[in-house]
């Protein structure tokens, strides 16, 4: 289980978008996504505001996701070949934007099958008109339900660098075997303090699967 953003890309998805907005909605949705990845505020409380005040529209999701592409972690691309070619299933968990990160689990190897993220509702001519309420993983513990719900076979390790990815490791029961804290482009002592491992690269991720 890998998370996306901040974790496989150098970026965090609603923030670059609102860095597209003025320097107010910039900061103010900055804050409030670190705040939600530290544990402060829960994520539900957070998911619809800081979309509702970006609102992205169509085209906007389409440049996200070249963004995505352009900022995969460094041995990303390797890494994950290297453990798909050896029977490991690797699957993308994650609070973004569904037509945003399609295009760069393509670009790292993976099949869209392998992307467990928030589709985006818009009007014909392209403006934000809201996103699925309903799934899980734009809330707190949404993570632990999707995990449980995909049945993955074999041990499991969750691999990200917020609340809501360590959320796996600490239910009860777990639904992850291990997780790994990805500290490579942010590193959030809430989650390392509780981490099994601790990573800053793709490399460190391959040695610890593979042996």
């Amino acid at each position: 289980m890998l998370d996306v953003d901040s974790t496989l890309c150098a970026i965090e998805g609603i923030d670059w978008l609102a860095a597209r907005r003025d320097d107010a909605v910039r900061d103010r949705v900055a804050a409030i996504t670190d705040r939600a990845m530290r544990g402060e505020i829960p994520l539900g409380a957070v998911y619809a505001e800081r979309l509702d005040v970006v609102k992205p529209s169509r085209e906007e999701i389409r440049e996200l996701a070249d963004a995505y592409v352009e900022r995969v972690e460094p041995g990303a691309i390797k890494s994950l070949a290297k453990l798909t070619n050896a029977g490991i299933q690797v699957v993308l968990v994650t609070a973004g934007i569904r037509d945003a990160i399609v295009p760069v689990a393509e670009a790292v190897g993976l099949p869209p099958s392998a992307v467990n993220a928030v589709s985006l509702h818009f009007t014909d001519s392209g403006v934000y008109s809201g996103f699925d309420v309903r799934s899980p993983l734009t809330r707190n513990g949404g993570k632990v339900e999707m995990v449980r719900a995909l049945n993955l076979p074999g041990l499991i390790l969750g691999v990200g660098d917020g609340i809501t990815d360590i959320e796996t490791r600490l239910a009860a029961p777990p639904a992850v075997d291990a997780f790994a804290a990805y500290t490579g482009v942010v590193e959030r002592e809430e989650v390392v303090s509780r981490a099994d491992y601790v990573i800053r690269s793709f490399g460190e991720l391959t040695r610890i699967v593979l042996g």
